[in-house]
């Protein structure tokens, strides 16, 4: 069945669960939000949800320069206390997060953040090309759903593949981080420069350089 933006996003507010553990519990509980919550307890996967209610309004703002000044990362991570906003795990994992936005270029925090001008303009060549490609009409609907999603997904912090560990989300990492530091933790907002952009000049994968050097 078909689970919605709005069933995942009632899930995590009330687990703090990641949002493919969210989707997949809602899958196997065919959209029923309780069995949903039961099922991720019995997978130890709202293991954060007694976090979930806190206000998190402390934290510090994080920056990662990229070498030769070609990119640059603003990002503010919320947590509960001042006194975590100065432990080496927390300001550790700000700067995996903003090494990250260098490398991946997401557009915004969360799917919901996504206007909706961008989403409709995306729906309309996804359409044109699968008509274009001779797809019949009954099923283009349906593929070109799967490439917004595909799309959201691709540009969405929170649902990226973190760059030093592709197994792993930045929301299963914002869990785990959670976890181990034992206080809410949020990616409220950040900023990413890219040196020249809007300019005409020659084309180079500076964000290929990033992620090799994060490898290295």
């Amino acid at each position: 069945m078909e689970i919605s933006a709005s069933q995942v996003r009632d899930l995590r507010e009330k687990t703090g669960a990641g949002i493919m553990d969210c989707k997949k519990a809602l899958k196997e509980s065919e959209g029923n939000l309780d069995s949903a919550v039961d099922y991720l307890r019995q997978k130890g996967l709202a293991a954060a949800s007694k976090k979930a209610g806190r206000v998190a309004s402390e934290g510090i703002v994080g920056s990662y320069i990229h070498a030769g000044g070609s990119i640059g990362v603003l990002v503010e991570v919320n947590c509960e206390t001042d006194f975590v906003a100065r432990n080496e795990d927390f300001q550790q994992f700000v700067k995996d997060i903003a090494m990250h936005i260098a490398a991946a270029n997401p557009l915004v925090v969360t799917r919901d953040e996504i206007s909706v001008e961008l989403i409709e303009k995306e729906r309309e060549i996804y359409r044109a090309q699968a008509l274009e490609s001779g797809k019949p009409e009954k099923i283009v609907d349906k593929i070109v759903d799967g490439k917004v999603d595909k799309f959201c997904s691709e540009i969405t912090l929170l649902e990226q593949s973190f760059v030093k560990s592709p197994d792993m989300t930045i929301d299963a990492l914002v869990n785990e981080a959670t976890a181990k530091i034992g206080e809410k933790i949020t990616i409220r907002r950040f900023a990413r420069f890219h040196l020249g952009e809007g300019l005409e000049k020659k084309e180079t994968n500076l964000a290929e350089e990033v992620a090799a050097q994060l490898g290295s």
